[in-house]
């Protein structure tokens, strides 16, 4: 019996998601009891869709291990997951596994969606590779044994609605949830492995802000504890909702949380504050270099601000002007 917790909230108005919380080792095998556990335990209560955290088939200790353990997308770890799914009967999310494909060097960490048949509905790389380091604290280089994803997926239709992908470094990535909503998307999924370092300073503030800029669900799985010597996970697992408001989070340890998906909600929230209808593309990603841009002036010699328009008698120092 697992140790974690489990926390629903229920709006009575739509479809239970179960967000998962993990943590892996070097063992596949315990790992994949773990998932199952997981995912019979959110059947049981109702969900009809199960998200894992990234890189739950395995945390490898060392790159060595890593290349060793990682499958193909027909291996026996999917396998056994696509089994787990149609015994349950749900759709299961599962995020950023290490998948070997042939002819590569270097694994994908890939985002898989399966449905409650056993089939594969949806697959995405993640393009955004963590390669960070935090003096003091960590240092890691995800490009040195991933490729990098080449292109976002569209959103894929799941009972709980629109579904786009990404994985857990893709958070810090406005843009990537931006285009996706603007394909439709009605749920972002991050599945991740935060640091605690950055956990602590970011998870949750990202992932709200990614659910009030897009207006969308955002459900984030998450790895939690001691993998190994090396690697600690932050965990808090979380669904919120289009309001930016926490609806379900993981407490301490391995376990699961639930909350309702309401798409009514959804479309009350855009309806009453329709900023994607509002969105300004033809002037996102440029800036102006006419009058008031940084080229037209430069900082004025009394009081040291950007201004163009004098400063009490002071002249300007603008190019061109002595």
């Amino acid at each position: 019996m697992l140790a974690g917790r489990l926390v629903m909230t229920s709006s009575g108005l739509g479809t239970w998601a179960a967000v998962t919380q993990m943590t892996v080792t070097n063992s596949v095998k315990d790992n994949l009891r773990q998932a199952a556990e997981l995912i019979e335990q959110a059947a049981a209560r109702g969900a009809a869709m199960v998200f894992l955290p990234e890189a739950a088939d395995f945390i490898g200790q060392s790159r060595e291990e890593t290349g060793e353990l990682s499958q193909g997308l027909g291996g026996s770890t999917v396998s056994a997951l696509k089994e787990e799914a149609v015994r349950h009967g749900v759709w299961l999310s599962l995020g950023g596994l290490h998948v070997r494909e042939q002819g590569r060097d270097k694994l994908s960490n890939t985002h898989i969606v399966v449905d409650s048949r056993g089939e594969v509905v949806a697959t995405y790389s993640k393009t955004h590779l963590f390669d960070v380091t935090i003096p003091g604290k960590f240092s890691l280089r995800e490009s040195e044994y991933v490729t990098a994803g080449t292109e976002l997926v569209p959103p894929v239709a799941t009972p709980l609605g629109l579904l786009g992908l990404g994985v857990c470094y893709d958070l810090r990535f406005p843009e990537h949830s931006q285009a996706l909503a603007g394909a439709g998307a009605q749920l972002l999924s991050f599945p991740s492995a935060f640091t605690v370092a950055t956990g602590l300073a970011h998870w949750e503030v990202l992932l709200r802000a990614r659910a009030i800029e897009t207006q969308t669900y955002v459900i984030a799985a998450a790895q939690v504890g001691s993998h190994n010597a090396k690697r600690t996970s932050y965990g808090h697992a979380m669904i919120v909702d289009p309001w930016g408001t926490v609806v379900a989070q993981c407490r301490e340890g391995v376990g699961l949380a639930m909350a309702q998906v309401a798409l009514s909600y959804l479309a009350e929230v855009r309806a009453n504050m329709p900023v994607q209808q509002q969105r300004r593309p033809d002037l996102h990603g440029k800036v102006s270099q006419g009058r008031g841009g940084a080229d037209s002036f430069r900082c004025c010699r009394v009081c040291g601000d950007s201004h163009d328009d004098g400063c009490r008698g002071a002249a300007m120092s603008r190019p061109g002007r002595p």
